[in-house]
């Protein structure tokens, strides 16, 4: 469970100080999932970050289960992202000289796995987005939807706890987002994820079972019932 308390991160523009995230207070259950959503620079990536212990705040705790990562020394914050977080960005940020099954691989490195066991669930990653004859393919000779299953399967060929999602459809058209939504709402039922994702889509949003509305790094969270 995540537990954030009185997160503030302030940034330098020019000789201003402008305010990201201003004391922010959020609760997100285990296997809860969240949809964050706000103008930009409304501090939604900010926070994403936060969670993900990709960056650090100014000020307040940022918990999972009960572990500060706000405080945790460099190397042990890199242990925690390896073994428990999962990212899918917008932009795949596959590496575009190895196939997707090594792409997939790339996950599994720091964990210490050995060659064969990182093929295998590699390759079994890949099966479970629909890609399972994909996997010697470049991430150019894959369309946009694709790759961002490749990216799917990287985030979670590690078993992750969390899954965190920043503007996952924000390259793609309307069918291919409709079709990776599907795609993420599936895995995130199946696996038992905390899954929280950042969206400028108001179409993903209104299906939301929690929304968190940044402005201005003010949070507002609204509970639907359960969809």
């Amino acid at each position: 469970m995540y537990q954030l308390r009185g997160v503030t991160k302030q940034y330098r523009r020019g000789k201003e100080t402008v305010d990201a995230l201003a004391g922010v207070d959020l609760t997100i259950g285990d296997g809860d999932r969240l949809v964050i959503q706000g103008p930009t620079g409304g501090g939604k990536s900010t926070l994403l970050q936060m969670l993900g212990g990709l960056d650090r705040p100014t000020s307040g705790s940022v918990e999972l289960d009960g572990v500060d990562l706000a405080a945790l020394p460099e190397a042990r914050l890199t242990k925690v992202r390896a073994e428990s977080i999962g990212f899918v960005f917008q932009s795949f940020n596959l590496i575009p000289t190895l196939s997707a099954q090594e792409n997939v691989e790339t996950a599994l490195v720091p964990l210490g796995l050995r060659a064969a066991d990182r093929r295998e669930r590699a390759a079994d990653a890949l099966e479970s987005v629909g890609l399972g004859e994909r996997r010697s393919h470049l991430p150019a000779e894959l369309s946009g939807g694709q790759q961002q299953r490749v990216a799917i399967a990287r985030a979670l060929v590690k078993r992750p706890k969390v899954l965190l999602a920043d503007e996952p459809t924000g390259n793609l058209d309307e069918s291919m987002r409709d079709e990776i939504m599907e795609l993420l709402e599936g895995l995130w039922k199946e696996h038992g994820l905390t899954f929280v994702m950042v969206t400028h889509d108001s179409a993903i949003a209104r299906k939301a079972p929690r929304l968190a509305t940044i402005r201005r790094g003010q949070i507002k969270v609204t509970e639907r019932a359960h969809q």
